[in-house]
């Protein structure tokens, strides 16, 4: 069976809350649930660049089908090593019926790749001119588990097992590479666990707490001559004592405000020009990683300090305090008329509400380097407050406490905060917090589990408990932009500030084999695109006695195929990914196994009978299911 698709499975009763005699059925009226069927192969060849079908054949339980066509997969490709780059083109091959078996060996991990390759964020041998429609082997990733993998518009990085990072893509290399490198190590003995990326740079959580930025451009890595190595910048140098990389150029994000004893941070997250970091200890730092940092008050405050350029002239350490003002208190009139302007003495920038003296010292200051600001300040308001998670959408910031209560703020011009209709600023600079409760039943207590935040959408997945504190049901809200379908509620409606309940994944119950009664079916791991398409993982059945996987749902835009149905149409509704269009349809699934052994990405045995779980990621305009170590 191939890896992600469910089979086989028992039948589960699935149904909307209060009614257990109707099973679910999708949008596409498919039932949710899968049994065995016949299905049909196409055999395929690259030619010249281009995909030609040469063969039709019908075998049963050989080949794999979506709603709209076959999965296609990379050629087959010979064994390479990822630290021996070719300039062969082990471009994609189908899944056709000589290697469905060989996808389906236990003894190898195999991850896919679809959508927009335009910048060979998925895989550097695959033509970026056409999208990738369906998923395709990413056989660079053979044998591989990861800790993390993050995909950005021109460049990706990942965590193999060892906790290194890897970087790849034409945003990465640069014109001089762009198109045929494979992935390159760019950081290693630092035992990374998390990434996130921007445009710019990349930002790496290590085990132990760390948080560090290196740049997201090769040419930028390059250590300048006579500087110490980062891994040693005190006065004795002791890199070399552990063979640390003195080629890579990285720096580490300190706190300015003191940490308790044995706290470190736990969790960050990034926005375009922001980024957070929560402690141990409850505690939310931000960070501006730009000088567009807090154009709409996503850092929860606006005066820091900076290093002052001019401190390697004078031989001493200095710092400049600078101000970042939100646009909409820097100019309150940017948006009336201009005939109401003429009247009106307004400022047109943030920086002219600065002292000419830190306005000169600011335009001095490069901000797309490593070194702009190496410190997280902590967000003022929010001290004394227990909190447990924070997520970064493109220009906006959410912390979810320890009770489950969400506050946001940032830019809101699209209701990306879920504030509702009666707040109408698109600039928040206070955290407000979010109501979540307001379509559900009275008698019912609402917690907020999750919170997901990318571009301008953002989703909150919330538990409905009863008076008794059983958890009666498991809903999905969402607010903001929904242009292409992203909230989820059949429509395409480019602001929504009101939370709403996605319907196809909320409230949704199943009959438990082991419990004897009908059960929630959970949510999980949501990923949404700064570019508007949304994969969720429907656990539907770690209670039944199923086949134990996750149903991968998709919704939203859909242009270059993100979706991975094979077609280039938009979804305004979740749909569960499909192997027919048939009502016996099987259904995708995300698995979890014990790997009798994983590779590095130098195709070297990291570590054997690993436990690893398929994940989904998504970046600009395309999507990867990889395998993420969860030991």
């Amino acid at each position: 069976m191939l890896s992600g698709i469910g089979k086989g499975a028992t039948r589960s009763a699935f149904s909307k809350l209060g009614s257990s005699s109707k099973p679910f059925v999708n949008s596409t009226r498919h039932r949710f649930f899968s049994s065995t069927s016949s299905y049909s192969t196409k055999s395929w060849q690259s030619r010249n660049g281009a995909v030609v079908a040469l063969v039709s054949t019908v075998v049963a339980g050989s080949a794999l089908w979506y709603t709209a066509g076959t999965i296609r997969a990379d050629a087959a490709p010979t064994a390479r090593s990822i630290s021996n780059p070719t300039t062969e083109k082990p471009s994609t091959t189908v899944i056709s019926a000589e290697n469905i078996k060989k996808l389906d060996d236990p003894d190898t991990l195999y991850s896919l790749v679809w959508g927009s390759n335009a910048n060979k964020t998925l895989s550097p041998y695959v033509s970026g001119d056409e999208a990738i429609r369906s998923p395709a082997v990413a056989h660079c990733l053979d044998g591989v588990a990861l800790r993390d993998l993050q995909l950005h518009e021109k460049h990706a990085a990942c965590i193999d097992g060892r906790g290194d990072i890897y970087q790849w893509g034409d945003g990465f290399f640069g014109h001089t590479l762009a198109g045929s490198s494979l992935p390159k190590l760019t950081l290693r003995g630092k035992n990374i666990v998390k990434l996130e990326l921007t445009a710019d740079k990349v930002f790496a959580l290590s085990a132990s707490g760390k948080v560090y930025v290196l740049a997201a451009n090769v040419v930028e890595q390059e250590h300048a001559a006579g500087r110490p190595t980062p891994s040693s910048d005190s006065w004795w140098g002791t890199g070399w004592l552990w063979g640390e990389d003195e080629t890579i150029d990285f720096a580490e994000l300190t706190a300015a405000e003191n940490l308790a004893w044995r706290e470190s941070f736990t969790s960050i997250s990034a926005g375009n020009h922001h980024l957070l970091a929560l402690t141990s200890k409850g505690r939310v730092f931000a960070h501006p990683i730009d000088k567009k940092a807090n154009n709409y008050g996503q850092l929860g405050f606006s005066k820091f300090a900076l290093p002052d350029p001019m401190a390697a002239v004078t031989k001493r350490e200095s710092h400049l305090h600078v101000e970042l003002v939100p646009k909409s208190l820097a100019d309150p009139y940017q948006k009336t008329s201009s005939a109401m302007r003429m009247n009106v003495s307004v400022t047109t920038s943030a920086q002219d509400h600065l002292k000419a003296a830190d306005k000169d010292n600011l335009a001095a200051i490069n901000d797309q380097t490593i070194r702009f600001c190496p410190f997280l300040y902590e967000v003022p308001i929010l001290k004394g407050i227990d909190v447990v998670e924070i997520a970064a959408g493109g220009r906006s910031s959410f912390a979810r406490t320890k009770s489950g209560r969400v506050l946001g703020w940032g830019a809101n011009e699209f209701g990306q905060l879920g504030l509702g209709a009666n707040v109408a600023l698109d600039t928040i600079i206070i955290p407000t917090e979010v109501v979540l409760w307001r379509f559900a039943p009275a008698n019912a207590r609402t917690k907020c589990v999750d919170i997901t935040a990318r571009g301008d959408l953002t989703a909150f997945t919330v538990m409905r408990e009863s008076e008794a504190g059983k958890v009666t049901s498991t809903d999905v809200l969402m607010a903001g932009n929904g242009q292409y379908g992203g909230l989820g509620n059949n429509l395409y409606t480019t602001a929504q500030s009101v939370p709403l309940r996605v319907k196809g994944v909320s409230g949704l119950v199943q009959y438990s084999d082991k419990l004897k009664r009908l059960e929630p079916i959970t949510p999980e791991e949501i990923e949404i695109s700064p570019t508007g398409h949304v994969l969720l993982a429907l656990n539907s059945s770690a209670e039944s006695g199923g086949v134990g996987g996750r149903d991968l749902m998709v919704w939203g835009r859909n242009q270059d195929s993100e979706l991975g149905n094979g077609k280039k149409g938009s979804l305004a509704v979740p749909t569960v990914l499909q192997t027919s269009s048939d009502d016996d349809a099987e259904r995708f699934m995300l698995k979890t196994r014990t790997a009798k052994e994983v590779k590095d990405m130098h195709g070297r045995v990291w570590k054997k009978n690993v436990k690893v779980a398929q994940r989904a990621a998504v970046g600009w305009k395309n999507s990867v299911v990889y395998w993420k170590i969860v030991e």
